[in-house]
């Protein structure tokens, strides 16, 4: 069987293919909106666009579904240490990691360092469980 944390990385990974997906489809937008003869307007405006777009995805779905596409699919849930569903600010907090794909890994090596999970969830009171 596969281990909780194998299964994270797996839905991070499907996660970031929902988003790109999705920055892919605003972005020949944004493109055709602005002059496609400047491509480096577009890539400007990106630079702000996707990070902030990633963020929305992850807490949005995390605090109103209680998991993002990618720990659906991996059965996979996020919930407060005491049980509840999260509020919107451990949704905030805990994602905050995510705006770029490294500062996430120093969350989890910290973590590890101090044996125990990622320190955001730590410091939110939040885990993330498995359910079948």
């Amino acid at each position: 069987m596969v281990s909780v944390f194998t299964r994270r990385i797996i839905a991070y990974i499907l996660d970031y293919f929902v988003v790109s997906a999705v920055i892919s489809i605003i972005s020949f937008f944004i493109f055709n909106l602005i002059n496609p003869k400047d491509a480096n307007q577009v890539f400007n405006v990106l630079l702000y666009v996707i990070p902030v777009l990633t963020l929305i995805y992850f807490i949005y779905c995390e605090k109103t579904f209680g998991a993002t596409i990618g720990k659906s699919i991996m059965s996979l849930e996020v919930k407060s240490k005491n049980g509840y569903d999260i509020n919107w600010m451990q949704a905030i907090v805990r994602n905050l990691t995510k705006l770029y794909w490294f500062p996430i890994i120093f969350d989890w090596l910290i973590g590890k360092l101090l044996h125990s999970d990622r320190i955001l969830n730590n410091i939110t009171r939040t885990t993330v469980v498995e359910y079948y």
